[in-house]
């Protein structure tokens, strides 16, 4: 500092130490805005998915309450087609009492059974009616897939999806069936493995049956997201003999598994899930008979 007098010296010490006070903060501001601004992201994020999930669902309930309201409509058609027949029974009935009592009366037997069918159909129309008051949920069939695999694609999934053999058409109920399975099956590898774990979903359609699988890699998905390189993520991954002895015999359990067990078994279909030591998770679905079952195998019709 030759040619600064040590008043000139301090100042500029000063004036130093002010500018770095003002950069320092300066730079503890704009990291605070960036982390509020992050987190503002994530949580829209997380708000966009989740209307994502509720338009596919409120879709889907729409398409259910359309089928609904036309079955209601085609049963309320033949329940007044069956009402208007009994009026004009009824009044040919009156006008022959009084020239022909016998007639009358085996007409009335015709009319009974009239007036029992347009109840029936009335009460159908009543049963369908409750059922749209009820329910809770939409009932999404196999079309819906679709539109899961981009919501959990758009949360962060790399997803892929084979299919082979020939599709053939399924039952309402077994196409809710295997549509919550993929669901909840997809949710468990997004919880657990997070964001960039890769999915492979599978369907293979035999002549009479379907095999469902799903793959994910949620444990060198966690290594990944460490920030390791390729071969720390393969060291931290190994395996011994025992993990894979337990992957074998260990069974899981828990809610979810437990109601996709009870779904796949409603269609005659077993489910597996194991640990794939050192990758991730596996789930098997088999259908060997879902073309032709009706969904009420083992099912006291009784009750």
């Amino acid at each position: 500092m030759n040619g600064l007098t040590p008043a000139d010296a301090r100042t500029l010490v000063l004036v130093l130490a002010i500018a770095g006070g003002a950069l320092l903060i300066l730079v503890v501001v704009l990291l605070l805005l960036w982390l509020r601004a992050r987190r503002a992201f994530r949580r829209l994020d997380a708000t966009r998915t989740e209307s994502e999930w509720n338009r596919i669902d409120r879709e889907l309930e729409l398409a259910e309450q359309e089928g609904r309201f036309r079955i209601i409509r085609e049963l309320q058609d033949v329940a007044v087609q069956a009402v208007t027949r009994l009026v004009a029974q009824a009044e040919g009935i009156r006008y022959a009492a009084a020239s022909d009592p016998d007639a009358a009366a085996r007409s009335a037997g015709a009319l009974e059974t009239g007036a029992r069918d347009a109840l029936a159909d009335l009460r159908r129309v009543q049963t369908v009616v409750r059922e749209g008051e009820s329910a809770a949920v939409p009932q999404p069939s196999l079309h819906s897939a679709r539109d899961l695999f981009r919501v959990m694609r758009d949360a962060g999934l790399a997803l892929g999806f084979t299919e082979s053999g020939d599709r053939f058409d399924l039952r309402p109920g077994a196409e809710l069936a295997v549509f919550r399975i993929l669901q909840g099956t997809l949710e468990n590898a997004l919880k657990h493995g997070g964001t960039g774990t890769a999915v492979s979903v599978g369907f293979a359609w035999t002549d009479e049956g379907l095999q469902v699988s799903v793959d994910d890699d949620g444990i060198r998905a966690s290594a990944r997201r460490a920030g390791l390189s390729p071969r720390e993520v393969d060291q931290a991954t190994q395996y011994t003999i025992d993990d894979d002895l337990r992957a074998l015999t260990e069974a899981y359990d828990g809610a979810g598994l437990t109601e996709m067990r009870e779904r796949a078994a409603l269609f005659g279909g077993i489910l597996n899930a194991t640990t794939v030591p050192g990758v991730g998770f596996s789930v098997s679905v088999v259908f060997p008979a879902l073309r032709f079952h009706n969904g009420v195998h083992g099912v006291n019709l009784g009750r």
